[in-house]
């Protein structure tokens, strides 16, 4: 039996559903029961234990999004099948350092990106997406905000409201590499394409794009547009499931650099022995949960 059929028979056998982040690899992304971003996925995982019971939800992605979904879904067993598969954007904030800057700013609310862990949600006021930050921000009840921890994301909203945004200083180094340099050098060798770029990017390369997008949103996106050829500014991972949406237009990567090493690092070897030996577990602590699950609520309500 190869190895696919081995993943999809121990996924039916554990009523396991899996899920793939949008940057996953693509042999990844293919065997996935769902591909989307970190939120979209964490609900789905949700409503599949609630309506249809499953009992183990596999999350091929990075350790923030395999919390976000056990703190959707405490009943179940959520599976990381590579547990060094984190985010350096995450780890640049603690919950002592965000209490701090509470501390230093005591009007403020705290707008926490999910790109976060468990421990800083649950000291922050409310939780935001890349596609719902500036309703978020708009919404919640104060005029200054500490936008953590993403300074690049927290400088897109800036532009859009007359409150004070506090910018933590953390950045994903992936997004972050990527410059206006960089971004001219493609442009000059694609003059015909759009650009699309995800709100991560620093705010010289957002001024370049001609569309500035989530995951989710680039995908919503192709479906409906009339361009033939997209410059893509994010993880290359993400091509994949562009061209799936998509097949008729020709996507560009933006810059080799577009990588996130720790989202390559679950291949299906290690999708299988998650699935085979029940590793690795996600657990949270219920007081940290029980918190972050109220900033994630919040968040889902200023959303509607």
């Amino acid at each position: 039996m190869g190895i696919e059929s081995q993943i999809k028979t121990l996924a039916v056998e554990h009523k396991a559903v899996i899920l793939a982040h949008n940057y996953q690899v693509p042999e990844i992304q293919d065997i996935a029961d769902h591909t989307g971003d970190s939120l979209e996925l964490s609900r789905i995982a949700a409503e599949k234990v609630k309506e249809e019971g499953y009992g183990v939800i596999v999350f091929c992605g990075v350790h923030f999004m395999a919390e976000s979904a056990a703190i959707l879904s405490p009943e179940s067993t959520v599976l990381l099948p590579d547990m060094t598969a984190g985010c350096p954007m995450a780890e640049m904030a603690s919950p002592g350092a965000v209490m701090e800057m509470k501390r230093r700013h005591p009007r403020a609310k705290v707008v926490t990106y999910i790109n976060s862990t468990a421990a800083v949600k649950a000291v922050s006021d409310v939780i935001c997406t890349s596609s719902n930050a500036q309703r978020i921000v708009e919404r919640i009840d104060a005029d200054e905000i500490i936008f953590v921890p993403d300074r690049n994301l927290g400088s897109y909203v800036q532009r859009f409201t007359t409150k004070r945004i506090i910018l933590w200083d953390g950045f994903c180094p992936t997004h972050d590499s990527f410059t206006k340099e960089d971004l001219d050098a493609v442009k000059k060798d694609h003059p015909d394409s759009l650009v699309m770029v995800h709100p991560e990017c620093r705010p010289e390369v957002v001024d370049g794009a001609d569309e500035v997008l989530s995951t989710g949103q680039m995908v919503s996106f192709v479906q409906n547009t009339g361009a033939r050829s997209i410059i893509v500014g994010t993880d290359q991972g993400m091509i994949h499931r562009l061209k799936k949406a998509a097949p008729e237009i020709d996507f560009i990567p933006a810059s080799g650099s577009f990588f996130c090493p720790d989202m390559k690092k679950i291949d299906q070897y290690a999708l299988l022995e998650s699935l085979r030996q029940g590793r690795h577990r996600i657990s949270i602590p219920p007081e940290i949960r029980d918190k972050s699950r109220r900033a994630l609520d919040l968040m889902l309500e200023l959303s509607r």
